[in-house]
């Protein structure tokens, strides 16, 4: 089972990628790639495939391995396809989806309209969250964490 864990602390660079780290991308070795032909936005060079989204609770950006999407797919099969619950979840997961894969030296291209999102603008901490992992805003990250802690016991 893949296991994203713990908090890295990378740098934006000036053309919008963001490396992944070592052990998570060791971590998305384990999922299968997906073939070129696929997915445009894939681009080929045989790396595993992962999807980002915007967090629709948080101010962070998702980065999930295709397990993860496969599992809100299944979600999506259970609901009545006309009824507005299946409507609001399928704009969240395949709308406002970006499929792509880590270059040769692991870095990934996030779009602007995702950073913005996170207010991620040179520094990103890349958080684990087991089956997934997040991109945040350093600073933002402590933040949430803190929060976790002081609500220990209580949804956050």
């Amino acid at each position: 089972m893949t296991q994203f864990l713990g908090t890295h602390l990378n740098k934006l660079d000036s053309k919008g990628r963001i490396s992944i780290p070592a052990s998570f991308r060791a971590a998305l070795r384990g999922e299968s790639a997906v073939p070129a032909s696929a997915s445009p936005a894939v681009s080929g060079t045989g790396g595993p495939a992962i999807v980002l989204r915007r967090s629709h609770i948080l101010p962070c950006i998702d980065v999930w391995p295709l397990a993860m999407l496969q599992k809100a797919a299944a979600q999506l099969e259970a609901l009545d396809p006309l009824s507005p619950e299946h409507d609001a979840l399928a704009a969240r997961v395949y709308g406002d989806s970006y499929p792509t894969e880590p270059d040769k030296e692991g870095r990934i291209v996030v779009p602007d309209r995702y950073l913005a999102h996170a207010a991620i603008t040179e520094a990103v901490a890349v958080t684990g969250r087991g089956l997934y992992f997040q991109l945040w805003e350093p600073q933002a990250s402590e933040q949430r964490l803190a929060q976790v802690y002081a609500n220990q016991g209580r949804a956050a």
